[in-house]
């Protein structure tokens, strides 16, 4: 595998990810302990934290978070600023009022899957699974299971449409 992005760009923090082939990652990145796959591109202004994987020939758009945890599977569409989130019950401090650390909290992975579109704004839960083809509306928050081919949209995000 490449050991870079095949585009030149300033601003990037780019640590031990393995990339695909033909990847191309915009400026004002952070990409850290990742794998990225074959043809995607990565807009600026988006992180990508340690143990996500991206699959082959996706977009993922500007200010969109994708946190440890976090599989996405070829030809995914992630809108702009769309957020994953690994943690169900964040909290700042543990019960004796330290600091959290890793161990204090539960990592829940999130899985989408192969063609699947997310709407701009979206906010995917941990712990959830996207099926190939399902669309996520704009804004939505996905709390549950979307099936393939569904679409969803609100907050809570509710099916407005099945295949």
């Amino acid at each position: 595998m490449p050991g870079e992005p095949v585009n030149a760009a300033p601003y990037r923090l780019i640590d031990d990810v393995e990339f695909g082939e033909n990847v191309v990652v915009y400026a004002f990145t952070n990409l850290y302990g990742c794998r990225v796959g074959d043809g995607t591109r990565i807009g600026p202004f988006v992180e990508i934290q340690r143990g996500a994987v991206v699959g082959a020939r996706c977009k993922i758009q500007s200010h969109s978070f994708i946190c440890t945890g976090v599989e996405i599977g070829d030809e995914v569409f992630v809108g702009h600023g769309t957020m994953f989130i690994n943690d169900r019950f964040p909290r700042a401090t543990n019960a004796s009022g330290a600091l959290t650390t890793e161990a204090d909290w539960s990592l829940e992975g999130t899985i989408v899957e192969r063609g699947a579109a997310l709407g701009s704004g979206a906010v995917i839960m941990g712990g959830v699974r996207i099926g190939s083809g399902a669309l996520i509306g704009a804004g939505a928050v996905v709390t549950r299971d979307v099936a393939p081919g569904e679409t969803v949209a609100g907050v809570p995000a509710r099916v407005i449409r099945r295949p």
